[in-house]
C-alpha cells in the first residue's frame, strides 16, 4: 500500500492531513500508461500523413510563421529554437536544436527541409553550437506546409491554449517513406529508410488511379531505398518482407573501387559508406583490426573527404595482398558492410501500426486527396463571398446617383443601410460592403473591371465545383499536383540495388599466389611485370612504342635485383610492381612505373639489367668501358638491399650487364673503333663480388667499349652497328648502320684485339652505337617509337647504309 496526501485541504484551523490509501501496482500502472502514451504520441513516432514527429512538425510550422522562406535570409538557429519552445514544444533546446540540426543534413535526410547555414556537423562530428549557426526553411520544407492557412488541416491548442498549432501538415508529398523516421517509443519503435521522391510518387499516383492495385506493381515503382549515402544495397528479399508487413532487413554495403593509389601499391577508395556510418568510425575499426592482427593487407588508411570532391576513404593495400580479398575482409569485419532493421511503425488516426508499403501510400493518399478538397472547398467559398459583393457592388453601380441620394437623405448609417436593403434587395454584407466603399470606386471603369472580376470568379467557382463533384476529377488533380513536385525536386537513384547473388566481390585468396611472372624493363625506364605468355618469334613485336632492354623469368613474391653502371646490384620485390594489362594482341609499357619509383640512382647512373637473385644462376657477366670482364658468383645476402657486384677502377663503368642463362654463351665487346671481339664465357672464371674482373678486351689508344653482351653462339644472331661523323649526334645526320650475321665474326681468345666490324665512310671516326644478340632485333629511338632496321649485310668489314631515324636502344625477342 501507498499513502496520498490530498491535494489542496480546506482552510480551517480544524482540518486533519487526510491520507489515501491507495495500491502501488494500480498507482505505478496508471504513471507508466501515462508516460508511454505521451512518449507514443507526444515525441517517438511520426504521423503516416505527413511523415513528421511533434518536435519537427512544430519546427517547421514555426519557420513557416516567422517568415523563413527559401527567398529570405538566414537568422540564428537559437531563435529559431526559441520560438519554437516558448510557443509549440515545452521541452528542452538541445532536443528541439538536435532535431533541427538532422532536418538540415543531407547524409540524414534524402531531401532535406531545413537549410543550414554554417557547421551542421557530419556523420562523425557534433554539430556547432546554435548561437554559431543559422536557417531557414528549404523549398522542400515549403510544401510541407503550402496551403495550411486555407483550413487544409485542423488546428489544436498548444500547451498552455495560447497559441494554436497544427495536427498535421498538408504534405505536398509522401515524407514519411522519402525522408524515413527513426525514435524508440515505450514498448514500440520505428525504423525507416529513405527513399527516392520520384520513385515513391510515381508508385503514389499509379494507386491514385488504380487503387486496388497489389504490392508487385507497386514495387515497379519503388524497387527498394535509396539512401543518402547511397551505397550497394545487397539483397531485396528482406526489403520485400518490409513492404508487405511492415518488417524486414537489408545489408548495405559501401561503394569501392580498387586503384593505383601510389605508383607502386593499389588501394580501395571508399566513396560511398553505409547509411549513419561515418569515415572515423571505419577508420577506428580498421585500426584496431589491424594492431589485434584480425585484419590482413593494410598498409595506411587516409581520409582524403573534402567539400569539393565529398568522401573520399583511400585505403592502402600492402604488396603480395588481392585487393578483393582485402576488401571482402573489410565488409565482414568492419562498419563497411551494415544491416538496416525496417520497422515500419507510424501513427494512423491516432493509433501505432506497423504498415507496408500500400498502406503507407493509401495513408498518404487518403491524406492528400482530403487536403485538396479543404482547399478547394475553401477557395470556392471565398470566391463565393467575393462575388456576393461584387455582385452588390454592381446593383449599386447601376443606379449610383439613387444610392447617393438614400445615404445623403438618411438621418445616420444604420438608417442608410436599411433603406438600400429594402430599396434594392441587398444583403447585410453587401449593404455594409457598399457603405465602405470610397466614392472613388465607383467611376465606370471600376464598374468595367468588376464585371471582369465577376466572371472570373464565376469561372473559377464553376472549376472548383467541377472538382468536389467528381472523385476521379479530384484525385486527377492530387496526381498532377505530385507529378509538378516530382519533375521540380526528384533526382537520381543513389543507391544501388542487388540481389544476394550480385556481390561485386568475388571468391580469391587472401594473397597474391607465387606465380610464375616475367619482369620487363623498357628503354624508356619502365618496369612492370606481366603473366601473360610472350614466348614465340613475335614476342618481341608485341610490345607497342618501347623496346624492351631487359627481361627476366621469375615469380610474383620473388626479389630480383638490379644492376647499374656504378657496379651496384639494387634489390626490389617483384611483388611491388605493377602488373601490365596484356592481352591476345600487342601491349605497352605505358602502363609500367619509372624505374626511380624503386630504387634510388645516383646522378648519371643508368640500369643495365635485371637479375635473379637464385643461387642456381650461372650468373652475371659484367663489361666495362675500360675492357674488365667479369663474372660474377650468384651469393646475394638476403638482408641486404644494395650490393656491389665489382669493384671498379677510377674512371670506369659497366658498360653492359647480362644474366647468364647456360653459361655456353659467347661473350661480346664491341669498342666505338669498330672492333669486336668474341670469346666463350667459360673462358672467364667466377669471381666474388668484391672482386674487380680481368681484362676482357684488348683496346687500341684512346678506344673505349661501348656494347658488351652475352649471345647464344647457336641462336640466329646478328650484330648491328652505327656510325656517325664527329659532332652529328645532335644532329640532322642519323649516320650509317651495318646489320651482319654473327656466325661472320670467329671466336678469338679473351684479351686479345678482336676484328673490324665496319668500315667507317669519309668522315666517319667512330661508333656511336653497337649491339649483338638474337633476332628478329627491335629498335627505339630515345622517346620510344620504332625505328626500322637496315637489311642484313653479309660482310664483315662493310660500311653502313644511311638511316631514315637516329636509333639511341636495340633489344631482342623477350625470350
Amino acid at each position: 500500500m501507498a499513502r496520498r496526501t490530498a491535494k489542496n485541504p480546506p482552510p480551517d484551523d480544524d482540518f486533519e492531513e487526510r491520507i489515501l490509501d491507495i495500491d502501488v501496482v494500480d498507482e505505478m500502472q496508471g504513471s507508466y500508461l501515462q508516460y508511454a502514451y505521451s512518449v507514443i504520441y507526444s515525441r517517438a513516432l511520426p504521423d503516416a500523413r505527413d511523415g513528421m514527429k511533434p518536435v519537427h512538425r512544430r519546427i517547421v510550422y514555426q519557420m513557416n510563421e516567422m517568415g523563413l522562406r527559401p527567398e529570405r535570409g538566414f537568422v540564428k538557429c537559437a531563435r529559431v529554437v526559441g520560438e519554437v519552445m516558448g510557443k509549440l514544444h515545452p521541452h528542452g533546446d538541445a532536443s528541439i536544436y538536435d532535431a533541427l540540426v538532422r532536418m538540415a543534413q543531407p547524409f540524414s535526410q534524402r531531401l532535406p527541409l531545413v537549410d543550414g547555414h554554417g557547421n551542421f556537423g557530419s556523420l562523425d562530428d557534433m554539430p556547432a553550437a546554435m548561437r554559431y549557426t543559422e536557417a531557414r526553411m528549404s523549398g522542400a520544407a515549403q510544401l510541407l506546409v503550402e496551403s495550411i492557412d486555407e483550413e487544409t488541416v485542423d488546428f489544436a491548442p498548444n500547451y498552455d491554449g495560447q497559441e494554436q498549432e497544427p495536427v498535421v501538415l498538408p504534405a505536398a508529398y509522401p515524407n514519411l517513406l522519402v525522408n524515413g523516421a527513426s525514435g524508440i517509443a515505450v514498448g514500440m519503435a520505428t525504423n525507416m529508410p529513405p527513399h527516392n521522391l520520384g520513385e515513391v510518387i510515381a508508385a503514389a499516383r499509379h494507386l491514385i488511379r488504380y487503387p486496388n492495385a497489389d504490392l508487385d506493381t507497386l514495387m515497379r515503382y519503388v524497387p527498394g531505398p535509396d539512401l543518402p549515402t547511397g551505397g550497394h544495397i545487397i539483397g531485396l528479399s528482406g526489403i520485400r518482407d518490409a513492404y508487405e508487413n511492415g518488417r524486414g532487413t537489408f545489408k548495405i554495403r559501401a561503394t569501392v573501387s580498387v586503384e593505383d593509389v601510389t605508383p607502386r601499391r593499389k588501394g580501395l577508395v571508399v566513396t560511398e559508406l553505409p547509411f549513419t556510418v561515418g569515415p572515423e568510425k571505419v577508420i577506428s575499426k580498421i585500426k584496431d583490426l589491424v594492431g589485434a592482427k584480425k585484419l590482413q593487407g593494410i598498409a595506411d588508411v587516409k581520409d582524403l573527404t573534402d567539400r569539393e570532391h565529398g568522401l573520399r576513404l583511400v585505403i592502402e593495400v600492402k604488396n603480395g595482398f588481392n585487393p578483393e580479398a582485402v576488401l571482402e575482409q573489410l565488409y565482414k569485419l568492419t562498419p563497411m558492410e551494415d544491416s538496416f532493421g525496417i520497422n515500419n511503425v507510424a501513427l494512423v488516426d491516432g493509433q501505432p501500426l506497423t504498415l507496408g508499403l500500400k498502406e503507407l501510400l493509401e495513408v498518404y493518399v487518403d491524406h492528400r486527396i482530403s487536403v485538396v478538397r479543404r482547399r478547394s472547398e475553401y477557395r470556392r467559398g471565398k470566391r463565393q463571398d467575393r462575388l456576393h459583393l461584387v455582385d452588390g457592388l454592381l446593383v449599386a453601380l447601376v443606379d449610383i446617383d439613387e444610392v447617393i441620394s438614400i445615404i445623403r437623405s438618411s438621418e445616420n448609417a444604420a438608417q442608410a443601410k436599411e433603406r438600400l436593403m429594402e430599396r434594392f434587395g441587398l444583403s447585410d454584407v453587401q449593404t455594409q460592403y457598399i457603405l465602405d466603399t470610397p466614392l472613388r470606386r465607383l467611376t465606370r471603369f471600376d464598374r468595367i473591371e468588376l464585371e471582369a472580376e465577376r466572371d472570373r470568379l464565376n469561372e473559377e467557382i464553376a472549376e472548383l465545383t467541377r472538382v468536389l463533384d467528381s472523385d476521379p476529377e479530384l484525385r486527377k488533380l492530387v496526381s498532377s499536383e505530385l507529378a509538378a513536385v516530382a519533375k521540380r525536386y526528384g533526382t537520381d537513384r543513389r543507391t544501388v540495388l542487388l540481389e544476394a547473388g550480385e556481390t561485386p566481390v568475388a571468391a580469391v585468396p587472401l594473397e597474391v599466389a607465387d606465380d610464375p611472372c616475367r619482369v620487363l624493363l623498357s628503354s624508356t625506364g619502365l618496369l612492370g611485370r606481366t603473366t601473360a605468355e610472350l614466348s614465340g618469334a613475335d614476342a618481341g613485336k608485341r610490345v607497342r612504342h618501347d623496346a624492351v632492354v631487359s627481361s627476366v623469368a621469375t615469380t610474383a613474391r620473388a626479389d630480383l635485383g638490379v644492376v647499374t653502371s656504378e657496379g651496384r646490384l639494387l634489390r626490389m620485390s617483384v611483388i611491388d610492381l605493377p602488373e601490365l594489362p596484356t592481352g591476345p594482341g600487342p601491349f605497352s609499357l605505358s602502363g609500367g612505373v619509372p624505374l626511380a619509383e624503386f630504387v634510388s640512382l645516383h646522378e648519371g647512373e643508368r640500369a643495365l639489367c635485371l637479375t635473379t637473385l637464385g643461387d642456381s644462376s650461372p650468373g652475371l657477366a659484367l663489361g666495362t668501358v675500360q675492357g674488365v670482364v667479369k663474372r660474377v658468383v650468384p651469393d646475394y645476402p638476403p638482408n641486404k638491399d644494395d650490393l656491389g657486384v665489382i669493384a671498379l677502377k677510377e674512371g670506369d663503368e659497366i658498360v653492359g650487364a647480362v644474366e647468364l642463362r647456360t653459361g655456353e654463351e659467347d661473350l661480346v665487346f664491341i669498342t666505338d673503333d669498330a672492333q669486336l671481339l668474341r670469346y666463350p664465357a667459360s673462358q672467364v672464371r667466377p669471381q666474388g663480388r668484391p672482386a674487380g674482373g680481368m681484362a676482357g678486351i684488348k683496346l687500341a689508344d684512346g678506344a673505349r667499349v661501348i656494347s658488351f653482351s652475352a649471345v647464344d653462339p647457336a641462336a640466329d644472331a646478328v650484330v648491328l652497328t652505327i656510325a656517325r661523323a664527329e659532332g652529328t649526334l645532335d644532329g640532322g645526320v642519323e649516320g650509317t648502320a651495318k646489320l651482319t650475321p654473327f656466325d661472320q665474326f670467329p671466336r678469338k681468345g679473351r684479351a686479345t684485339g678482336g676484328v673490324r666490324c665496319q668500315r667507317f665512310l669519309r668522315g666517319e671516326d667512330g661508333l656511336v652505337l653497337a649491339w649483338a644478340g638474337r633476332t628478329p632485333a627491335r629498335a627505339a629511338t630515345e622517346a620510344g617509337q620504332p625505328a626500322d632496321l637496315p637489311p642484313k649485310d653479309p660482310r664483315r668489314d662493310g660500311s653502313g647504309v644511311p638511316l631514315a631515324k637516329q636509333i639511341a636502344v636495340v633489344a631482342e625477342p623477350l625470350l
